[in-house]
């Protein structure tokens, strides 16, 4: 059950990912454009599972095996600090904060940028370790610099390892943030048929709600008559994958108020959706922005 609940260390690609990382490209090209108008706020670019965009095939875990890749997809790699840093130089963040886990992973990472590095001036800061407690030193820098920074996070993991509190931490700061919900591949798997949720800690931590509340919103109980009498049964819920997504960004309108209701639904090669990509923010315009990508993105086909 452990690999299950982390993500797979170095196994990224598909066109999901593609999709993915084209959507959140459009989103800071736009979100920059916007940031200069107010130059008196210093920004911060936080990816919180930045990782070093690389992927080999051994020792794959059941979640990278669910996602059904294909030889041509398996071409794809994880590359949203690459494609962040290659925009203009007119269009650049203050500061630039790459999180993982993995210390060896992160300084691939480093070495990868150090092209960028030479060419802007801006403050480049990697950092080793969960990232939860970043988000949380992230929040709190901000609120005692009097929400003199905007920030734009983005949280990518293949597994649950963002906690709610991290999320909630952020509630009174000027954050605008991408987060990708691992829906098919592993909550829907935690959420079994006959309600045991022997994970319930996890799915409790990651939605920020009690078990019962969980229970309530993924399954229904049905009463019917049988030889014994009225017995009582407990079924999941019809489109388990949606509901999820539904409930995450129902818990991040607690927060932002914001949310894109319909997030951006990414596939494996088969069909089968295994992850939503949505975002949150305070500002209207910023969320009206995030729609229209989602929406091209519905449209979007990869590039031959």
């Amino acid at each position: 059950m452990k690999d299950i609940l982390q993500e797979p260390q170095i196994e990224w690609g598909g066109v999901w990912t593609e999709k993915k990382l084209d959507a959140f490209a459009k989103y800071v090209s736009a979100y920059l454009k916007i940031m200069k108008k107010y130059p008196y706020w210093k920004t911060i670019y936080f990816d919180g599972f930045a990782g070093c965009g690389e992927r080999k095939d051994k020792n794959k875990t059941s979640i990278y095996q669910g996602l059904l890749l294909t030889e041509k997809e398996e071409k794809l790699y994880k590359g949203a600090a690459e494609s962040v840093l290659a925009l203009p130089d007119n269009l650049s963040f203050d500061y630039y904060y790459f999180i993982d886990s993995n210390e060896k992973s992160l300084n691939k990472l480093k070495k990868k940028l150090v092209v960028y590095q030479k060419s802007k001036t801006n403050l480049f800061q990697f950092r080793s370790g969960d990232c939860n407690q970043w988000l949380l030193e992230l929040s709190n820098a901000m609120i005692r610099n009097n929400n003199s920074f905007a920030s734009l996070v983005l949280l990518d993991p293949f597994g649950m390892q963002i906690n709610w509190e991290s999320i909630q931490s952020l509630k009174h700061t000027r954050t605008d943030i991408w987060i990708l919900i691992p829906t098919g591949v592993i909550v829907n798997r935690l959420l079994d048929k006959s309600c045991e949720l022997k994970q319930s800690q996890k799915l409790q931590s990651f939605f920020g709600l009690d078990k019962e509340e969980i229970i309530k919103y993924f399954y229904e109980k049905k009463t019917y008559n049988s030889l014994f009498g009225e017995t009582e049964m407990i079924r999941k819920v019809s489109s388990p994958i949606e509901k999820i997504a539904e409930l995450y960004t129902i818990r991040l309108k607690t927060i932002w108020k914001y949310v894109t209701e319909k997030p951006l639904r990414l596939e494996n090669s088969r069909g089968v959706p295994i992850f939503h990509f949505v975002f949150a923010s305070n500002n209207p315009a910023a969320v009206k922005i995030a729609k229209q990508i989602i929406k091209s993105e519905r449209r979007w086909q990869p590039q031959k």
